[in-house]
């Protein structure tokens, strides 16, 4: 099989809050040349980077707002995450889980730091990624995944190389823990000292890791810095990383919905008059009611 080459290594943007308690770094659509048509199914990343939080009798976070047409993917790496919604949901979120939210036909929701870790602070890092919907089922029920760390799938590597924990989609045959609307791969590379692992997502998949922890290199001649995001060529298959010294990277690869898409805000569908619907329908209360 040919190899799957990077095409660019986006340095880490200057940073921005989203609300008071989430710094981030936003690579999609805001890095270059990883607008929502090139990154879709993934229409919006944002990476908090290790940001240690001084401790605050009020949690921090995002108010209420809304979502429709699209699933959010939130990935905590350090701190606890707390969230509840306009129908009634709500959880945490703590270091290794992830929480897989389909908003699809409308939700309000709010997300802040959680009660115990907002009164201690500390180092919080977390990753939130869009996933779009394919149109059939933009209108369809809102659902959460809650996956804790010890109900997502696990690959060990050889050689004491590390894991590779499988949010979605599949490695080396093991299927994910979370379901997904249409093929997509998101997956979790813990590597130990001196390790290695190999991968493979068809040619035509928008393909793209993000590091976390360390320094690696791709098929042996790209180097990717922590914090950086690699954008991988719609060429080849195959691809292998490597590390000296230990890292964690994200990997995403899924198969690029061939649907128009109109995005405004918290908004993502596939026509205009679909957003101003989404508009009406909000202001109209039809996503339901949730107190500040």
């Amino acid at each position: 099989m040919a190899k799957k080459n990077i095409e660019l290594v986006l340095s880490p943007p200057e940073p921005h809050f989203v609300g008071d308690g989430f710094r981030v770094h936003n690579y999609i659509p805001g890095g270059y040349r990883a607008d929502m048509e090139r990154m879709n199914p993934f229409i919006m990343l944002d990476y908090g980077a290790k940001f240690n939080f001084p401790p605050s009798d009020r949690p921090l976070g995002v108010g209420v707002h809304p979502h429709r047409g699209f699933e959010t993917v939130t990935i905590a790496y350090k701190g606890r995450i707390a969230h509840h919604d306009s129908a009634g949901n709500s959880g945490e979120i703590g270091e290794g889980d992830v929480q897989w939210m389909t908003a699809a036909s409308g939700i309000l929701h709010k997300e802040y730091h959680e009660k115990e870790f907002s009164k201690k602070g500390g180092e919080m890092q977390m990753v939130q990624l869009w996933v779009n919907l394919p149109a059939q089922f933009k209108m369809s029920k809102p659902k959460y995944q809650s996956l804790a760390n010890d109900q997502i799938s696990k690959f060990e590597l050889v050689s004491d190389g590390g894991i590779v924990e499988i949010i979605a989609g599949e490695y080396k045959g093991q299927k994910g823990s979370a379901s997904t609307f249409s093929p997509v791969n998101l997956l979790n590379l813990k590597l130990n000292k001196n390790g290695k692992a190999d991968f493979s997502f068809p040619a035509q998949y928008n393909t793209a890791l993000l590091v976390l922890e360390g320094k690696i290199m791709v098929n042996g001649t790209e180097e990717v810095p922590p914090d950086h995001f690699a954008i991988f060529q719609n060429e080849g298959d195959d691809f292998e990383i490597q590390t000296d010294n230990g890292a964690i990277v994200l990997i995403m690869s899924a198969e690029t919905l061939n649907e128009t898409i109109a995005a405004h805000g918290p908004f993502v569908m596939n026509t205009r008059q679909e957003i101003l619907q989404a508009f009406d329908d909000f202001h109209k209360g039809k996503f339901g009611f949730l107190a500040d």
